[in-house]
């Protein structure tokens, strides 16, 4: 039990690391240390291009978050200051999060869709992050990209649905929240830019509450995930395979604050290689975790084996990389060129609303500057720079990895602290 009181508590965590010492001691081992993979001949950024030349990783797991979207002019949402959790207050909710929140959506739509008009698909166009990632697509190298965002800025890019896991959802389809029929984005859209609350069109679903607080029935909502809904189905399919086939991971733009999205990262082999590309480091291990055999967060210290930090901004990163394998002028131009088309493409009303940022000026200096788990679906706060929409599940997840199973058993609450 920890209490409020600052020594105690530290005294109670080293008392408990040194019962879990003990316990995982055997006769004999006092002292040993464990030995670990050789995986990078380096630990770097020019480790991890090496090992992508020499080993030719063709299963490659991508994990991204808002931080790879900023640079088209999408907000992230826990950036003090510019995040879109500090700029809410016009829609006075009772706390920022509740725009996503399935059981307050129902009371108060309003701010949702609101924002929702802000942010439509078709009004911004991928960053180089994006095509980044179809690149990896085009040479073969693409296992699985699983993204938080909700903005359809991977479909825009070219991934294809074989490839793209939208962990929290997307705009691209959309249900009744009362009889569950479908509805197609162009109807949603229609109703959201001319300033209407989207309704089934089934007969007798539709009612306006008739007292303040009372919940609305019938509201269209995109299948975004809320706080308190489950993840799709196709999350909870893939997870448990891909994390343990793919020989690369790379992660991009997220605090990896969000459950049970962020235990990825943590679920791949232990010879996999991993980079992170981001404004801050995130999702270091905890040792309590790591001495309770559960812990295989990002270890950035002198002794990591395969984990490379690559501070900057995702666009930054990407085509420092690219640059690194001699992909850059491809990548460039794969860029420019799907740019132009969107472009041509988008209706008039958009094309001022996006410059679609990319750094494509060829002079720009790119040079370096426990198998069972049982997780509640929780939000940490805090100051870190990038992450995705955020999402709750109840859902139970088992797959068969050499002859053991692991169970992700995750409930749909959410802590705010």
């Amino acid at each position: 039990t920890y209490t409020t009181d600052g020594t105690r508590t530290s005294c109670n965590m080293e008392f408990l690391l040194q019962r879990i010492r003990g316990m995982r001691m055997q006769d004999g081992d006092e002292g040993a240390e464990v030995e670990k993979p050789k995986v990078l001949e380096e630990v770097s950024l020019e480790g991890i291009v090496k090992h992508i030349q020499q080993m030719e990783p063709n299963k490659i797991l991508v994990m991204t978050g808002a931080g790879i979207s900023t640079a088209a002019g999408i907000p992230d949402f826990r950036t003090p200051g510019t995040g879109l959790y500090d700029n809410l207050q016009k829609y006075d909710l009772p706390n920022p999060m509740s725009i996503f929140d399935i059981s307050y959506f129902p009371i108060n739509p309003t701010p949702f869709y609101t924002l929702a008009k802000e942010m439509y698909p078709g009004k911004f166009k991928p960053t180089l992050s994006h095509y980044f990632i179809r690149l990896l697509q085009l040479k073969g190298k693409l296992l699985r990209n699983y993204t938080q965002n909700i903005d359809t800025l991977e479909r825009r890019a070219g991934l294809t649905d074989e490839v793209t896991v939208e962990a929290h959802g997307a705009f691209h389809i959309a249900h009744c929240i009362t009889c569950g029929a479908e509805y197609d984005h162009e109807y949603v859209k229609e109703q959201v830019f001319a300033d209407e609350l989207p309704k089934c069109t089934k007969e007798g679903c539709w009612k306006v509450p008739e007292k303040d607080g009372e919940p609305y029935r019938g509201l269209v909502k995109p299948d975004i995930v809320f706080f308190g809904e489950s993840l799709p189905e196709r999350f909870g399919k893939l997870a448990g395979k891909d994390t343990q086939e793919c020989d690369l991971l790379i992660v991009m733009g997220t605090s990896l604050a969000v459950q049970p999205f962020a235990t990825l990262a943590s679920r791949v082999r232990q010879n996999c290689p991993r980079l992170l590309i981001n404004l801050t480091k995130v999702g270091e291990s905890d040792p309590l975790m790591v001495l309770l055999g559960t812990g295989a967060g990002f270890d950035f210290t002198d002794t990591s084996y395969r984990d490379v930090f690559l501070e900057g901004t995702c666009d930054d990163g990407v085509r420092k990389l690219a640059n690194l394998l001699g992909w850059e002028d491809e990548l460039l131009k794969l860029c420019e060129d799907e740019h132009t088309r969107l472009e041509a493409e988008m209706p008039p009303e958009f094309k001022t609303s996006n410059t679609g940022a990319m750094p494509i000026d060829n002079t720009t200096d790119v040079r370096p500057t426990s198998t069972t788990n049982s997780t509640t679906c929780t939000v940490s706060t805090g100051t870190t720079s990038t992450t995705g929409t955020t999402g709750t599940t109840s859902t139970t997840e088992t797959t068969s990895t050499t002859g053991t199973t692991e169970t992700t058993s995750t409930t749909g609450t959410t802590s705010t602290g």
